[in-house]
């Protein structure tokens, strides 16, 4: 089961508020304007800025 669409069309980076989207064959989700990766865990979206990496 993947993470709902409705879900992914309201969340936002709690860093920055910056829209994220799917990355890494959907396990992760990357913020556009600080470039934190959140991880998607058990379908979960972990949105804890602690749990975050930041990548280019």
């Amino acid at each position: 089961m993947a993470v709902d669409p409705e879900l992914l069309s309201i969340l936002v980076c709690p860093e920055c508020k910056a829209p994220v989207h799917l990355v890494k064959q959907d396990t992760a989700l990357k913020c556009e304007r600080c470039h934190r990766v959140y991880p998607i865990k058990d379908d979960i979206p972990v949105m804890l800025i602690d749990e975050a990496t930041i990548e280019a």
